[in-house]
């Protein structure tokens, strides 16, 4: 062993703590023996112990008061319990404590030294952490400052949609004057008598459809400058959200 493991044997009765000595200190053990509860729990808190075998039955404390004291100061500290008046009733409470094992009286060597080794690789095994569950995917809610740029946008569409319904009422009877006007002029086109006429007629056009466009760019200039600075305070409201 690369270093001495202490044990400490609680009984009443001094041969049960020389069965202990006689066995484990061959072994390497150190062995300590208290003659009551009351005097292990003393030797306890003076040093560490790597292991208890406590008796059941013994003056004052019992055993199980003994075993109870233990695993409450010291959860980690092995313990086993030793006696030779086992009943169900103390298997029980033993086993509710906490206690590495039950041991009956009489004791040969073997039972001795294969229960401290028990004891030992128990206390030294990795303790099992209970699963925990994952706890519930919760649903993020988007940023307020990426919704609003939406909203604004939204709006925008909604206040230009007149102006947009307008420019058409107003340019339409234009492209359809215009379409015909072109395929007219492209018939007209194929016939060389007639390219002086399809001269004049366009200049006569021309004449007669400046008077409109003037008109157009005089209704549809305020919307477009209303438009404009609509969708550039529009951008610079929703930058100034979305750094916010």
């Amino acid at each position: 062993m690369s270093a001495q493991r202490k044990v400490l044997v609680v009984d009443d009765d001094p041969v049960v703590g020389k069965s202990f000595n006689r066995v484990l200190s061959d072994k390497g053990y150190i062995v300590i023996t208290a003659e009551n509860g009351y005097d292990a729990l003393m030797k306890l808190q003076e040093e560490k112990y790597d292991v208890v075998f406590t008796d059941i039955k013994m003056p004052g404390m019992n055993g199980l008061e003994v075993a109870e004291r233990v695993k409450q100061n010291q959860p980690w500290t092995p313990v086993v319990i030793v006696t030779g008046y086992g009943t169900k009733a103390n298997e029980e409470r033993a086993k509710a404590v906490g206690v590495s094992e039950f041991l009956r009286k009489p004791l040969s060597p073997e039972m001795i030294e294969e229960t401290t080794v028990r004891a030992l690789h128990l206390a030294e095994a990795p303790q099992a952490a209970p699963p925990q569950e994952e706890p519930a995917a919760v649903p993020q809610a988007q940023p307020a400052a990426a919704k609003k740029p939406n909203v604004l946008k939204n709006m925008l569409l909604f206040l230009s949609a007149p102006f947009v319904g307008l420019v058409y009422a107003i340019l339409l009877p234009f492209v359809g004057i215009g379409m015909l006007a072109w395929v007219a002029g492209q018939a007209v086109m194929k016939q060389p008598k007639a390219v002086a006429a399809a001269r004049a007629v366009m200049f006569g056009a021309k004449l007669i459809a400046a008077p409109f466009i003037g008109l157009a760019y005089i209704v549809l200039f305020p919307f477009a400058g209303l438009a404009m600075l609509a969708w550039i305070g529009g951008k610079a409201l929703v930058t100034r959200r979305v750094e916010e």
